[in-house]
């Protein structure tokens, strides 16, 4: 069970929830970030179209997102909207859910070999990297990629610094994206070529800078040129992007030129 910091949700957050009991009038369910917490789904707010059938929208042991709407923690009661959810916030929380449950599996594995109990684990070094990190999975990642390092403003005990770095190295593979693109350069002049030239070295040079991302460009036959960049974070990569066909651009507007981008992917 993936487990939030916070013991009750805050009106507006969209939270995971699992269906328990659903009824003509709405359905019941539970909050497993918030300790298994039981909100309530009013009928009115299952869809924004007409509901025929309840069922057709939510079903028991259905898990879905959800927005918080209000929170009495005197009652125990948590309304919640499922018509309330985008797309967009909905395709968010199930990352967000997916990467707290990969974490979450990491820090049992902890508290296992060290005989603590998951909440002891949680303390100790789980939300301390959330609090460097604002994620604890980002966290993770930061340590795969550069070892218990990434832990060095960690407020929490260095061996277990040092045992989670390791398993993260071990377990959590660095995600990586690609941006493709095709550059389309023309100089006028005899001296076009070499124009071209020194302005696609000093975009590569540009690249370089970002020592954890791969930058390249060649030929497809001028005035054609492949522009494929390959980095372990997709806003990484799209800041590169930017820095790469802006100076590009910049050399070849100098002398004349002219540059056109169409991004393949």
């Amino acid at each position: 069970m993936v487990r939030k910091r916070a013991e009750w949700p805050q009106p507006d957050e969209y939270v995971v929830a699992i269906a328990t009991k659903v009824a003509s009038y709405g359905a019941y369910v539970v909050l497993p970030e918030y300790g298994n917490k039981e909100g309530f789904i009013h009928i009115s707010e299952i869809s924004t179209t007409w509901v025929r059938n309840i069922r057709n929208h939510i079903s028991e042991n259905q898990r879905v997102i959800v927005k918080v709407l209000s929170v009495d923690p005197q009652k125990g009661h948590i309304d919640c909207s499922l018509r309330r959810v985008s797309n967009e916030a909905r395709r968010a929380k199930n990352n967000e859910w997916k990467r707290a449950q990969k974490a979450e599996k990491l820090l049992e594995l902890v508290a296992r070999e060290n005989g603590m109990t998951l909440d002891e684990v949680y303390e100790a070094i789980g939300w301390p990297i959330e609090d460097m990190y604002g994620e604890i999975y980002r966290g993770l990642e930061r340590a795969a990629d550069i070892g218990v390092e990434a832990f060095a403003q960690v407020d929490a005990p260095k061996e277990l610094k040092q045992q989670v770095a390791e398993l993260a190295q071990q377990r959590i593979e660095i995600p990586s994206v690609e941006i493709d693109g095709e550059l389309s350069v023309q100089v006028p002049g005899p001296d076009g070529i070499e124009v071209i030239k020194k302005a696609l070295v000093a975009g590569l040079e540009q690249g370089k800078k970002h020592d954890k991302s791969t930058v390249e460009i060649y030929t497809l036959g001028a005035p054609r040129y492949k522009l494929r960049i390959m980095s372990p974070d997709y806003r990484e990569a799209e800041t590169i992007l930017l820095e790469v066909v802006g100076t590009v651009t910049k050399t070849i507007e100098k002398r004349g030129g002219t540059v056109t981008f169409d991004r393949t992917k």
